[in-house]
């Protein structure tokens, strides 16, 4: 009899520590996802009250002022999707109608044709108003924008042509997989099957000649226009052309992942997968999972650490983690680098850095642009990951 009480209270024992641990972890998660989430509600109530529609924040400068961008700026639609995201996130009315006011005044890059950038600069803002808000009034920038991107596809290479300047004959770097979403999303809403097939196909060129036998990226590869081959392949922000440039490393994985997502092509989701190990797995990611500018770069462990590759990484485990059957490593990686951005180390103070999030981001080192400093699309992504994150956690954000 003793030992059938004994076993009985070995078995209570063993549930209520089990219980004890859940209780631990749900209470540790709504401490530091509570952190984060106050702190972006604050920083981006303040931003919108400091700044003026066309003249997004982008970046802190070293002299402390803050760098705008004016709508051709590439990075111009991340404060107003950042403004979106945070509506979602916080449910705050405010949000939205600042977020509505620096998305139309955007209404200009509908006429762009020279940059790949259209994907950031109109999906993040227009997209993320439409997705939210379902108004058809910012459907027909979103038109016209898809066709200006779809415009500088080459049928003979395959790709989408990256940029217009440079000695290169025919550029296309791995950035330039983030802007396919907004072609697949296009070809579906408007009705147009041409934008998902260019989308697809550059997808796969970006897999054949992108990446090298370990997985780690090329940042730009120029095309032969004649030819269609690959001629030559380098880099323009990493540190050297045979080097893993960080962001350029999270831009594939998460590129990737979303070609998956659109296409359910298998090669997409195991590419995917080879760069998230590379990363994951790299001897020189720091323990807190916020890698260096460069995973190469010389001057390692003084080198500067990048929280926007940190905050982009984390956003594309997470849609990967719901892609594969054994997700839950890339949930829990996700979740870790989360938690670092959240820390006081990488989490700006309130009205601090300008009203910007994150902190220790970096541009171009090697034009010595943005280095160590808060910019605007680390701010975004960490939004979008903290989204990601509640949303696989059933949890919700407007409640905390």
């Amino acid at each position: 009899m003793k030992r059938k009480i004994s076993g009985v209270l070995y078995v209570l024992a063993g549930l209520l520590f089990l219980n004890s641990c859940k209780t631990s972890h749900r209470a540790e998660t709504a401490t530091w996802l509570e952190k984060s989430v106050k702190t972006a509600t604050h920083q981006l109530s303040r931003a919108a009250e400091h700044y003026t529609p066309g003249m997004n924040p982008r970046s802190v400068k070293p002299d402390g002022t803050v760098r705008l961008a004016p709508p051709d700026d590439w990075t111009t639609g991340f404060f107003p999707g950042s403004l979106w995201l945070g509506y979602e996130i916080s449910g705050e009315k405010n949000l939205k109608r600042q977020a509505e006011r620096f998305t139309l005044a955007l209404d200009t890059i509908k006429n762009f044709r020279y940059t790949h950038d259209l994907g950031f600069m109109l999906f993040c803002s227009y997209g993320n108003a439409y997705r939210i808000t379902e108004n058809k009034e910012y459907l027909p920038v979103l038109r016209k924008g898809t066709a200006n991107l779809y415009s500088r596809y080459n049928e003979k290479i395959g790709s989408i042509r990256s940029w217009d300047f440079g000695e290169w004959q025919y550029p296309v770097i791995i950035d330039n997989m983030m802007n396919l979403e907004m072609l697949f999303w296009g070809s579906d809403k408007f009705g147009e099957p041409k934008y998902a097939k260019a989308a697809e196909r550059h997808a796969m060129n970006s897999l054949r000649d992108h990446y090298r036998k370990d997985y780690s990226s090329y940042h730009v590869v120029s095309y032969d226009t004649l030819s269609g081959k690959p001629v030559q392949k380098g880099t323009h922000q990493g540190y050297a052309d045979d080097t893993a440039w960080a962001r350029g490393q999270a831009w594939g994985l998460y590129g990737f992942s979303m070609s998956y997502k659109n296409t359910g092509e298998k090669k997409f989701v195991d590419q995917a997968e080879h760069i998230a190990h590379f990363m994951m797995n790299h001897p020189r990611l720091p323990e807190d999972k916020i890698p260096y500018w460069d995973y190469d770069a010389p001057d390692i462990p003084d080198a500067p650490r990048d929280a926007s590759a940190a905050a982009i990484t984390a956003s594309a485990l997470l849609e990967l983690s719901t892609q594969v059957e054994d997700g839950h490593r890339y949930f829990a990686f996700a979740e870790d680098i989360l938690k670092s951005l959240s820390s006081d180390a990488y989490l700006a103070e309130p009205d601090s850095t300008d009203f910007f999030i994150l902190k220790h981001s970096v541009g171009a080192l090697p034009n010595n642009s943005e280095v160590d400093t808060p910019i605007n699309y680390a701010d975004y992504y960490f939004l979008e990951a903290l989204l990601r994150y509640a949303q696989l956690k059933n949890m919700d954000l407007t409640k905390i």
